[in-house]
């Protein structure tokens, strides 16, 4: 079946932007510096040929999150860059027509695994002699993603209309039991579980990271002097945050412990009143979190009032790690994340007691609709996570989080550990890049697609690094 709406990808062009911290963001193990975005454009043709339209999309390529390893940064990084080259070419002659979400979630089951099996990391050893890197599922996701998000903004931009206004009948050949095999969803298209008045102001999470110092005595006097704050309450005085996300280590039950303490009493003080915790899937056995969880309540309570959500304790591969997580869940609403590459992994967490997950554009536009629809229609709570995304990577991020009905706000942080990277972009922009009364403002996102307004942002790009 078909709609006379239907488009196909014809064109991509590929650019490598990249971007410095201005603070260091610990990851598990590792501790990002600086990150390449990628960003991509797409031209689209509709099925009778007669019009064509441009979309783009961004995502930071994130190494230490996407793929955390013991092989060397720059291998993974250069397989990474590798891998999005290659995908530019795989998408531009991807033979498949349809609305975004069709041949987006076509792409990812039937190219993108065999991409993944074609790229390998540069080197300035020939070819043949470099071993190949097994790049994991969640990595090859970011690298699709930007193409997959500029496929959405060219769709929405073909027909005249905002993205998030295609997602129904009108536009798509099938219905969400199509995708799921779930007769439960028959008859039923995303815009269902999407806001039809999305919010024009979301509540605004900071994320309190492993390094970040928290009082003056902390400081080691090699901080930037930019003009942005240093310390927790000075960031919660200057864009009045009432919403913290405290990253843990997850091997140092006293640290981890300590740590929500010390950043429960700076909410306390400051009249904080909501807080999450990332343990950074370092956790390996449940008991970990509850002993936390416990001790946070029964020495802590009004810290741990304020805790709303744990987010992704344990391993990435959630196939080979079927931990019952129930007695976590019990205590506190349990997000997946890094787990949750698409809805069947949401599906499979579900199973074993996950009762909410964090959504990201990174993950694809399509996986996000996807598995926003498939979590909403089974009973489950949803967040939107943010990969510190700056420039244009921070609207499809924005919009999503105003179309979905998450358990408060959206995560945001890329005016943390680059602001100056979306200068830019806020100029057009202004409160989504710069928050205000602990809160972003997307009432400047408008047109076609996903209302970038990209020829009112003056940003030079740099040469194509493909082009097919």
């Amino acid at each position: 079946m078909s709609k006379p709406t239907d488009v196909r990808p014809v064109a991509c062009e590929l650019y490598f932007l990249p971007v410095q911290t201005r603070v260091p963001l610990k990851f598990g193990h590792e501790t990002l510096t600086s990150v390449i975005c990628a960003r991509a454009k797409m031209t689209i043709e509709s099925r009778d040929g007669t019009k064509r339209a441009e979309g783009w999309g961004e995502t930071p390529l994130s190494v230490q999150w996407v793929w955390p390893s013991d092989v060397p940064y720059q291998q993974r990084l250069d397989a990474l860059k590798d891998l999005c080259i290659q995908l530019a070419r795989v998408w531009a002659t991807f033979e498949t027509t349809g609305h975004p979400i069709e041949i987006g979630d076509a792409f990812t089951r039937e190219a993108l695994s065999k991409a993944v099996g074609w790229a390998s990391p540069t080197s300035s050893e020939p070819r043949w002699a470099v071993p190949r890197l097994q790049i994991p599922h969640l990595a090859a996701l970011v690298c699709s993603s930007p193409f997959d998000i500029a496929l959405h903004d060219a769709f929405g931009n073909l027909h005249g209309l905002p993205t998030y206004k295609t997602y129904n009948a009108f536009f798509l050949s099938r219905d969400l039991a199509s995708f799921y095999d779930d007769q439960s969803f028959a008859g039923k298209f995303p815009d269902e579980y999407l806001a039809r008045d999305p919010k024009q102001s979301l509540p605004a999470w900071h994320l309190v990271g492993g390094l970040d110092p928290l009082t003056a005595d902390q400081l080691t006097g090699g901080e930037p002097n930019d003009g942005y704050p240093i310390l927790l309450s000075d960031w919660i005085a200057r864009d009045g945050l009432d919403c913290l996300k405290i990253k843990l280590r997850g091997n140092d039950r006293a640290w981890d412990l300590r740590r929500l303490i010390d950043v429960g009493e700076i909410a306390l003080a400051r009249g904080v009143q909501h807080l999450s915790a990332d343990f950074n899937c370092t956790v390996s056995d449940s008991q970990y979190v509850c002993d936390v969880l416990d001790q946070l309540k029964a020495d802590h309570p009004q810290t741990s009032e304020r805790l709303i959500y744990v987010e992704q304790p344990f391993p990435y591969d959630l196939v080979s790690n079927q931990l019952d997580v129930r007695a976590v869940s019990s205590r506190k609403p349990l997000f997946l994340d890094e787990s949750a590459h698409d809805w069947r992994m949401i599906k499979l967490g579900k199973c074993l007691g996950w009762t909410g997950v964090a959504l990201k554009t990174c993950k694809t536009q399509t996986g996000a609709i996807l598995s926003h629809c498939w979590a909403r229609g089974n009973g489950m709570q949803i967040m939107v996570q943010d990969l510190t995304n700056p420039m244009l990577a921070m609207i499809p991020h924005a919009l999503l989080a105003s179309h979905a009905d998450t358990i408060v706000g959206i995560e945001t942080n890329a005016c943390q550990f680059y602001p100056e990277a979306s200068r830019q972009e806020a100029y057009v922009h202004t409160g989504l890049y710069t928050r205000r009364d602990g809160r972003i403002d997307l009432s400047s996102i408008n047109g076609s697609g996903f209302g970038y307004r990209l020829n009112e942002i003056a940003r030079k790009l740099p040469p194509p690094v493909a082009m097919a």
